[in-house]
């Protein structure tokens, strides 16, 4: 499915999770959307580091809305599995992530993402996520 920014934005915005934590995409093209979160003091641990669910939160909307811009017509990129690998605090101003597709298929999808924290200019690569998705068609409610 051809998905632009504007429409992207909508499908964020339709996330209330997406919205209360304030996470923007910033690009999109099939299979890669880009997305940034602007660093809270609510999302920090008191280590002074942004919450390791707040990272791995952002990289699996991002793949998932990757993995959705080649998604047949009607069908849903839902997470089957997730893994995160934390490589160094997250600590700074804003979070990047970068998700792609690195295998579409009929009925699953694979992504990866990396997650960097910005800071001055400076960026350092904070997270490193894949994930795999199922391609969900639409359901009739009711029906077993």
């Amino acid at each position: 499915m051809k998905i632009d920014l504007e429409t992207l934005r909508a499908f964020f915005h339709s996330s209330p999770f997406m919205v209360d934590l304030g996470v923007e995409p910033t690009a999109v093209q099939d299979g890669r959307v880009t997305t940034s979160l602007t660093i809270l003091p609510r999302f920090m641990q008191h280590t002074s580091q942004v919450h390791a669910g707040v990272m791995a939160t952002l990289a699996d909307h991002t793949m998932g809305a990757a993995a959705q811009t080649m998604a047949a017509a009607g069908h849903m990129a839902i997470t089957a599995e997730l893994k995160t690998s934390l490589l160094r605090p997250g600590r700074g101003e804003r979070l990047v992530c970068e998700a792609h597709v690195i295998k579409p298929g009929r009925n699953l999808c694979f992504t990866e993402a990396e997650v960097f924290a910005e800071s001055g200019g400076q960026r350092v690569l904070v997270l490193k996520a894949s994930a795999t998705r199922a391609l969900a068609a639409p359901t009739t409610r009711g029906r077993r």
